[in-house]
């Protein structure tokens, strides 16, 4: 290591919205960053959801999963406008409401959203949630690299992690293939890559990649105005026309592969909730890989074993949704602030209790 130190230096591993997130709230409190990236910016699960701005159905989640979206649900108007501001980029972020066809409990959800101050109201044969809003996720991508950036940052692409290199209970450098990088802080936000861990670095427990195929239409602009949500189905509308269909839950590992039958089942099921899907071919058919975590339930933590090591992943559905709130409490833990929300769901220990079940 013949580089030396820089004040306050973080080496943020993984550039999906997690990590430039957290890059972006430690540079703003004045830290030196640098986002070390396998691939290129955001092109993982980032890029490949859906952008909705919420919990599926939020009353179906454990209180953990609905504190911090709504944490980040406040947050994002004021926070998407700044990180659009500095970028000089659009994100598209719109409030365009969602629909919810065939809800269960229907009087379970009217009261969880009357106690967490969540609008819910009854329209004919759905629910509607006129507050929930989205972000073109890809857009969003592009908005935080080049915020972060502006913000003085430092984004290596195609620059894996290999390991780190310790000194008693601290990591003192970061390994890539070719050279190592020392850091006060090292922070893991490589999304389902982090359960694999780096050498000499013991993974969060119990990530693992969840598949999601997800489908893309284009019909004219306005045929749709708001989300459509039916029983694990959503249906996302886009400004320019651009309608997307997700999404599955596969337990593949690292495979993603996309297939005949569920692209079929997909666009067959948004037809009966969106018939001018009906003569439509889908323009682009892919899949993406959730950091998966049991209960949604993301960690966000310090490492065990080493006071400088933090991590910020296991978001499973809801890194977008999630990424203002869980990188301001990832900032508080680095900076020793007392934290705006409760930290306890989030710690390292709390997810190695929980257990996956057999229903994803």
């Amino acid at each position: 290591m013949d580089k030396p130190l820089p004040t306050r230096a973080v080496i943020v591993v993984g550039a999906g919205v997690s990590g430039l997130s957290t890059a972006l709230a430690l540079l703003q409190r004045g830290r030196a960053v640098t986002v070390l990236e396998r691939g290129e910016v955001g092109r993982e699960s980032s890029w490949a959801g859906g952008g909705i701005l919420s919990p599926l159905l939020p009353w179906d989640y454990p209180e953990a999963v609905a504190t911090l979206a709504l944490r980040s649900m406040a947050a994002y108007p004021r926070w998407v406008a700044e990180v659009e501001a500095a970028s000089g980029r659009e994100t598209e972020y719109w409030r365009c409401g969602m629909r919810v066809f065939d809800a269960d409990a229907p009087e379970q959800a009217f009261a969880w959203c009357s106690t967490h101050g969540l609008v819910l109201q009854r329209q004919d044969a759905h629910l509607w949630l006129p507050e929930i809003a989205q972000v073109r996720n890809p857009r969003l991508v592009a908005a935080l690299r080049a915020a972060v950036l502006q913000a003085g940052g430092t984004i290596r692409e195609h620059c894996a992690a290999t390991g780190v290199l310790t000194h008693g209970e601290r990591v003192a450098a970061v390994q890539t293939e070719t050279e190592s990088l020392p850091a006060e802080h090292v922070v893991l936000a490589a999304g389902a890559w982090s359960g694999l861990g780096l050498a000499g670095l013991a993974p969060p427990p119990n990530i693992r990649p969840i598949r999601g195929q997800m489908l893309l239409f284009k019909l004219a602009p306005g045929t749709l105005d708001a989300i459509l949500y039916r029983r694990g189905l959503y249906i996302i509308p886009r400004r320019d026309g651009h309608i997307l269909v997700g999404s599955t839950l596969e337990d593949a590992w690292f495979d993603k592969s996309t297939d005949a039958a569920t692209r079929q089942r997909l666009h067959a099921e948004a037809t009966e909730l969106l018939p001018a899907l009906a003569d439509a071919a889908p323009v682009q058919h892919w899949a993406g890989l959730r950091p998966g975590a049991p209960a949604n339930i993301p960690v966000i933590d310090r490492h065990p074993d080493f006071g400088n090591v933090y991590v910020n992943t296991g978001h499973y559905r809801y890194g977008v949704t999630m990424a203002p709130a869980a990188a301001e409490l990832l900032a508080d833990l680095i900076d020793g602030r007392p934290p705006a929300l409760d930290p306890a769901p989030y710690r390292w220990q709390a997810a190695f209790a929980r257990r996956w079940t057999e229903t994803l």
